[in-house]
């Protein structure tokens, strides 16, 4: 049975394909972070590994609903729990910064790790499975480890199941996206997702629908948030910083710049997730400004927004908008952080 929740589509086509017998040896799972890529990719490399699937073990003690087929891998024998636990010998997970001389990229050597991984026999399974987190950072600045995977991709031995994770599919080479079955999942809705949280994860209803509003779609932060409780107190703390930030000297945005800059080296992922944050703030504010703030995010923070709101004009809102999505463009672009973020900082409004 798939763990994904969600994204019903994507997991009728693969159940297909898997009753079929037509897997694919390589796919892009893409779609933004949280949403589920890693946790469809384990549920793939379970499928293709499942011992009740193969008839490696007999089935009797499961139940009938369990066996896979339309439901996906049975999530209960050895092979699906170790995988989805990952700690499978036929599984590998490339991640960023797994290689500390490149810490904010997979390296040419983590690739040619994989190679020599997938060139072997499976050991557990039926399928070697190697999940790239982070396949976006294939591509930056060294083509050497992009060039390296696309030989795998264009001649890949058998019983091999590639999965890339990416949340931005086109900074993927379209060499590599061509080979590729691409899986693009898309944001859950609102009621359903509150709903998930209830039934799967025991919230308050109140609760789940704050939540589900929050996430925007993406299962993974809401449980995240509801499982932990500094990942709302670190949002309350940068919504504080956003706020101040509005009327600050120039000297002290200078310094948050810097200590963003400084962050953007070890993890970009963490500030490109600051600056969308930013990004939903400043769509708040202008919801307010023009009447509308039925539609706001940051619910629990209405009276800040409409207190900011107020004191400033509709076109420097959505001026300030745009310069935060040139930003995060030009880091994707790699740009300097510094240099970006100052810039970003000059530009900020009086609030």
């Amino acid at each position: 049975m798939w763990s994904t929740f969600g994204q019903d589509r994507l997991l009728r086509q693969l159940s297909a394909s898997l009753e079929a017998g037509r897997v694919g040896h390589a796919y892009l799972l893409t779609g933004p972070p949280r949403i589920g890529k890693m946790t469809l990719a384990l549920d793939l490399a379970a499928a293709v590994n499942c011992a009740v699937a193969s008839g490696r073990q007999p089935g009797p003690m499961f139940a009938a609903d369990d066996v896979p087929g339309s439901d996906g891998p049975c999530g209960h024998c050895e092979p699906c729990q170790r995988i989805r636990r990952g700690v499978h010998s036929d599984l590998s997970i490339v991640a960023v910064g797994g290689d500390p001389r490149v810490p904010t990229r997979i390296s040419i050597e983590q690739v040619r790790e994989s190679e020599n991984f997938l060139s072997v026999t499976p050991v557990e399974g039926g399928w070697k499975v190697v999940i790239f987190d982070g396949a976006e950072t294939l591509s930056a600045g060294q083509s050497e480890s992009a060039n390296a995977l696309l030989k795998t991709l264009e001649e890949p031995p058998e019983h091999v199941l590639i999965l890339l994770l990416a949340a931005n599919p086109d900074a993927i080479l379209p060499t590599i996206r061509s080979r590729c079955r691409i899986l693009s999942l898309q944001p859950v809705p609102g009621a359903a997702l509150a709903g998930y949280l209830e039934s799967r994860h025991n919230a308050e209803p109140d609760t789940a629908r704050w939540l589900a509003r929050l996430a925007r779609g993406c299962p993974g932060r809401a449980i995240n948030a509801l499982a932990d409780p500094a990942v709302l107190t670190d949002r309350a703390e940068q919504l504080e910083r956003i706020v101040a930030t509005a009327g600050a000297p120039l000297d002290e945005r200078f310094a948050y710049a810097n200590s963003l800059a400084g962050a953007f080296s070890r993890d970009r992922e963490s500030v490109r997730q600051t600056l969308y944050l930013w990004q939903r703030w400043w769509r708040d504010l202008l919801l307010v400004k023009e009447g509308v703030d039925g539609h706001i995010q940051n619910t629990d923070r209405r009276d800040d927004l409409t207190a900011q709101a107020g004191n400033m004009a509709t076109a420097d809102i959505v001026a300030f908008l745009q310069r935060i999505q040139e930003t995060l463009v030009a880091l994707d672009a790699n740009a300097n952080p510094r240099l970006a973020l100052e810039c970003l900082m000059l530009a900020t409004p009086a609030g």
